[in-house]
């Protein structure tokens, strides 16, 4: 019997039964939401049925997930497909480069930073890239070759236009850049923006990633060599020697004439029957489109194109895998581009995606338990896939597991170096609301938990966790180094707490720190201290006290946590990117030094250009003694002289990143590069401005 079978024997059965999560309504044929499957995994469309059982499943879900949302919005009955709710509740060294004393060469610097990667030897991509004495660097639709070193030659050498929205890079050796960008393509379900081909709309109406493989070791004539287009949207991407693993995700799309309620007619909806009636017209008239569909329109072809031959690379049906838990549709696709070859490699699975995670043999990709209907005694939980990538040319599906709650971003996830996955979540219990008794569905009651999994025979299997802890409260950052976790709540205080994860077994809560505010990036110092941005609120949550804060923490005694040095910086509207990318966080070793990019604002200027503030903020960093502020680079005149009613999402003229290299500091933006010396910030040594970019 197949899938389809199965559920509508189930469907049929429980309609008639009148069984409904958290509703008695007989007349409803959605059967109640699945409990979490506690050994979670992959099931892959194999054997000579693989492709009609593939499609099959996609039908038969997509039809429940469409009678789900219509049929609440039919019943008066709050769903989570009434407002699109997805899935429940609502590097350690800054991969610094150094040469050995007088090997390096005179053209190079002695040391310099890198992008700031969660795991040391797995280069994470970014809008900017360098390797000491170039820069590559993606501003509007355009990829620019700067000369760097020395600092007095900063330079732009030669740029490419980039088709689409480009949005991140890796460099690989000298001679090959290899650029993401999310184009709009043609295909058959694909109707949302088909009237949008440019890259002003692009963020909103793309569905392909594109991969646009660079010559760049002639900085002055860049050259394509290779360009690939997959169906999709661009998640993110992770890079092991000559190996590039891209993650994309796509919603699931639905085919046209597809109705998300009856169309409207006068007096409809203050007729109860009528409107009932026509609802049950829009899903039936829904599921005969959502049946009437082919495979190749569900999962689109890739395409490889090279020396202007474009050739169809179709879904094969054996690389694609369902979750064997309930999850909403959607894909999420881990593509291997091995820069050594000419093939490409994609593993799929039918869900929405959440975070990746990636060690330097394997990738993880997590995806959310979905309930259907909310109802109390539910809780949220995140399956996790494990991929193996020690292969260059593939992505080898390896195990699957489920954790209670949700995780926040990557820092949540490790991978101890014998091989265990230590996991950080929030997990949200839907509890009875004791004070609204007529709240049939309840209310949310937060806890959050450390948990361990092991690989057990192809199942991540939870070895131990640690207690729940900061009832009402949510994780806001945390960070495991080696076998000493952190983790940071908050609802108006700030508690670090501290982890001891040496016996896998029994990762235990070992101490805490209460300060004001809460940390959104946390930095391994040294051994024994952490570096953190974030943000400060006073004890009383007033907002007007709001500040960017910068502070050291002393680990030493983990049992006894102290914040030793806060830097606060600027005014109430203060803010840096770094608070919530962590690529925009640079902190330098060799020189103790940190730099991050920062805007504020002067509620009280006269005009736009006194009030708006826009530099790279530099601070001397030492564990024992603190901050001191060293100045800043500001690229005001560069990105005033770019008519901000122009700019756009993707193209923001202020500074976002940073490069540091010997005594030199390099601010980034869209507008262009400068550098300056630390001795003077305030003095620029050369600036590279890029071409005002206009949108056309």
């Amino acid at each position: 019997m197949n899938f389809k079978s199965k559920w509508w024997q189930f469907a049929q059965a429980t309609a008639l039964a009148g069984a409904l999560a958290g509703c008695d309504n007989p007349n409803n044929p959605i059967p109640p939401p699945e409990a979490i499957n506690t050994r979670g995994g992959l099931t892959t469309f194999s054997g000579n049925s693989a492709c009609g059982d593939l499609e099959q499943y996609l039908e038969d879900t997509a039809v429940l997930q469409m009678r789900s949302q219509l049929e609440a919005m039919r019943d008066e009955v709050p769903g989570w497909g009434w407002w699109g709710f997805r899935g429940g509740f609502g590097g350690l060294d800054n991969l610094e480069a150094s040469a050995a004393g007088s090997a390096a060469p005179p053209s190079a610097p002695s040391a310099y930073t890198q992008t700031n990667n969660q795991v040391q030897g797995v280069d994470e991509a970014d809008f900017v890239k360098n390797d000491g004495t170039r820069i590559f660097s993606l501003s509007g639709d355009r990829l620019y070759a700067v000369k760097s070193w020395p600092a007095s030659e900063l330079g732009v050498q030669g740029s490419l236009k980039i088709e689409g929205w480009p949005r991140e890079l890796f460099i690989d050796g000298t001679d090959t850049a290899v650029v993401f960008s999310t184009v709009y393509q043609w295909y058959p379900m694909s109707h949302a923006g088909s009237y949008c081909l440019g890259l002003d709309c692009g963020y909103y109406y793309s569905n392909t990633v594109k991969v646009t493989h660079v010559d760049v070791s002639d900085m002055a004539n860049l050259q394509v060599t290779k360009e690939v287009y997959l169906p999709g949207s661009y998640l993110s991407a992770r890079k092991v020697g000559s190996s590039v693993r891209v993650v994309l995700t796509d919603s699931f799309n639905y085919p046209d004439g597809f109705k998300w309620g009856p169309e409207w007619s006068e007096g409809l909806w203050n007729d109860k029957p009528r409107l009932r009636a026509a609802y049950d017209r829009a899903i039936a008239e829904n599921e005969l489109l959502i049946r009437a569909q082919t495979l190749a329109h569900w999962l689109p072809a890739s395409q490889v194109k090279v020396n202007g031959v474009t050739h169809s690379v179709p879904h094969a049906c054996s690389d694609v895998s369902r979750v064997n838990g309930p999850t909403r549709l959607g894909q999420v696709s881990v593509v291997t581009l091995d820069l050594t070859g000419d093939s490409f490699a994609r593993s799929t699975i039918l869900a929405e995606a959440g975070e990746v995670y990636a060690s330097q043999n394997n990738l993880y990709v997590a995806t959310q338990h979905w309930w259907w209907w909310p109802a109390p005694g539910q809780r949220d939980a995140t399956y996790i896939h494990k991929f193996d990538i020690s292969q260059p040319a593939q992505a080898t599906y390896v195990a699957s597991g489920v954790v209670d709650g949700q995780i926040l971003d990557q820092f949540s996830l490790d991978e101890a170096a014998t091989g265990e996955l230590r996991v950080v979540t929030t997990i949200n219990n839907r509890v009875p609301d004791l004070q609204n008794p007529d709240n049939w569905w309840g209310t949310v009651r937060t806890t959050n938990r450390l948990s361990v999994l092991r690989d057990n025979q192809g199942f991540l299997q939870i070895i131990g966790a640690s207690q729940d802890l900061a009832e009402g409260e949510r994780v806001t950052s945390s960070r495991i180094v080696g076998n000493r976790g952190y983790v940071v709540t908050f609802e108006q205080v700030d508690p670090l707490f501290t982890f001891d994860l040496s016996v896998p077994e029994q990762p235990t809560l070992i101490g805490q720190v209460k300060i004001p505010g809460f940390s959104s990036y946390m930095h391994p110092l040294d051994e024994n201290h952490l570096l953190t941005i974030g943000t400060y609120m006073d004890e009383d949550a007033n907002w007007q006290s709001r500040r960017l804060q910068l502070a050291i923490f002393d680990v030493t005694d983990m049992a006894n946590p102290q914040q030793t040095h806060v830097q606060l910086v600027g005014s109430l509207s203060s803010y840096s990117e770094a608070q919530s990318e962590h690529k925009a966080f640079n902190y330098f070793a060799a020189k103790k030094l940190l730099a991050i990019p920062f805007t504020d604002w002067s509620w009280d200027a006269s005009d736009y250009w006194s009030a708006f503030r826009s530099e790279l903020k530099v601070y001397g960093v030492d564990a024992q003694t603190g901050f001191v502020e060293k100045g800043a680079v500001s690229l005001r005149d560069l990105y005033q002289v770019q008519d901000y009613y122009s700019w756009r999402y993707y193209y923001e003229p202020w500074v976002r990143r940073s490069v540091m290299a010997d005594d030199f500091v390099y601010a980034i933006s869209d507008s262009g590069i400068r550098v300056a010396h630390i001795s003077n910030l305030a003095q620029p040594v050369q600036t590279a401005p890029f071409t005002r970019y206009t949108g056309e």
